[in-house]
């Protein structure tokens, strides 16, 4: 159900119980979508089923084995002369 944010906010507690029961309530501003309440078992469910930026990197690509070799043969002194 759509809310004007008047209505949203004379009723608020309306809003919230019509999330819970009902799924989310979209508020509008001026005619247009503004935000979307959201019971907080909705918006639970919703971040367990997304990876973690950790998850993300970890799942990056596989190197090859060229990449592997030049990483593991580099030098493994300092690239410069670092002495004051």
């Amino acid at each position: 159900m759509a809310w004007q944010l008047q209505d949203a906010k004379n009723q608020f507690s309306k809003v919230v119980q019509k999330a819970q029961q009902e799924g989310p309530q979209v508020v509008t501003l001026r005619g247009e979508p503004a935000v979307v309440v959201i019971s907080a078992r909705d918006y639970e469910e919703m971040r367990s089923n997304r990876p973690t930026l950790v998850d993300d990197l970890l799942a990056g690509p596989n190197w090859d084995d060229e990449l592997v070799e030049a990483v593991t043969d580099r030098a493994k002194l300092p690239s410069r002369d670092v002495s004051f």
